[in-house]
């Protein structure tokens, strides 16, 4: 069992030697405290088998695995994350969802990634080979960026088998045992998600399991202004009826999702002080939009107002929550009561 803490490591490059150790155990992300002078980690980390698991606890920060991670080919991955402790928001495969504990999401590491956690959090991450993931959950594209709650089926089971077995990792496992071991805690996760979802089988799976793949690849490629659902069904030789149809248990069009995500990605930039100096049609045509007015007017029917109004309303909302944190917190009197 590795462990590593930011304690460890200081100066200005302690954030990314930190990100650098992650990425050992996990995949390449950028952790970004809300303040990174202060930031505390720690990453317990050790193998099961086939399976890499790393429980890491931190205090506020996003994570994120973006477009400069994934020009990186790396072998196709997949890893669970079970939330053990405290909350966060994670944006994956074009859905944005709220995790508690006990709750398990499943991303794939070739798609954009972003983890929030608004306070002080905990959670064990399992990494696995796409191959190896296959052989027990055939189509995981189905289940990318959806939560597997708690209170759902087998989900307590396979958190608590987990967990345990991570503890029983820090103790020590017989090497003969393991890959047996991983291989039924997989087994256990597929049937939480079946049953979770209530997985559908033969034809319905495979169109699931196209969706899927269509969306990743419009994750892929949606800074490119012609993505239309015309070239995408050239680029993965489908007829635009058969992609037309894929999507009509989704409630959305294609061009309905491909707009919804650029507005998303649109307004998390929009929102981003880090973005502050960039103007609101370099964000826009960034992000695959061709018309500021176009840009403008759909962004004020989806978040009821305009982007500018958008951005102070956020950039303000942010530095009132950061002068709230900074506030010294006054002791209470001796004797005095509770409230």
């Amino acid at each position: 069992m590795n462990i590593f803490s930011t304690d460890d490591l200081t100066g200005r490059s302690s954030l990314v030697e930190w990100a650098g150790l992650f990425a050992g155990r996990i995949e390449a992300m950028d952790f970004k405290p809300s303040r990174p002078e202060t930031f505390t980690a720690q990453l317990a980390g050790s193998d099961l088998g086939p399976l890499h698991l790393a429980r890491l606890a931190c205090a506020k920060t996003t994570i994120e695995r973006g477009e400069g991670h994934l020009a990186h080919k790396t072998s196709p991955a997949y890893f669970l994350m079970l939330l053990i402790g405290g909350s966060g928001e994670i944006s994956h495969y074009g859905n944005t969802i709220t995790l508690e504990e006990g709750d398990f999401v499943l991303c794939d590491s070739t798609a954009p990634l972003k983890i929030a956690f608004p306070d002080d959090a905990e959670a064990l991450f399992l990494k696995v080979g796409a191959s190896t993931l296959k052989e027990h959950l055939p189509s995981p594209e189905c289940f990318c960026g959806r939560a597997l709650r708690a209170d759902e089926g087998l989900t307590a089971t396979a958190g608590a088998m987990a967990l345990n077995l991570f503890g029983r990792l820090e103790a020590g496992l017989a090497l003969p045992y393991q890959d047996r071991v991983a291989r039924h805690l997989l087994d256990i996760l597929a049937m939480a998600y079946a049953l979770a979802f209530d997985t559908p089988t033969s034809r319905s799976s495979i169109v699931s399991g196209r969706c899927a793949t269509v969306k990743l690849f419009i994750e892929q490629h949606l800074r490119d202004p012609d993505l239309t659902p015309c070239s995408i069904a050239a680029r993965m030789k489908l007829s635009s009826r058969y992609l037309r149809m894929i999507f009509a248990s989704e409630n959305e069009t294609v061009s309905a999702y491909i707009l919804r995500r650029r507005l998303e990605q649109c307004a998390r930039q929009i929102a981003d002080p880090a973005w502050r100096g960039h103007s609101m049609t370099e964000i826009a045509f960034g992000w695959g939009f061709n018309s500021a007015p176009h840009f403008t007017r759909t962004f004020r029917d989806r978040y009821g107002m305009p982007p500018r109004e958008y951005r102070r309303l956020k950039l303000d909302e942010g530095a009132g929550a950061f002068r709230s944190e900074s506030a010294p917190r006054r002791a209470a009197q001796p004797g005095a009561r509770a409230a």
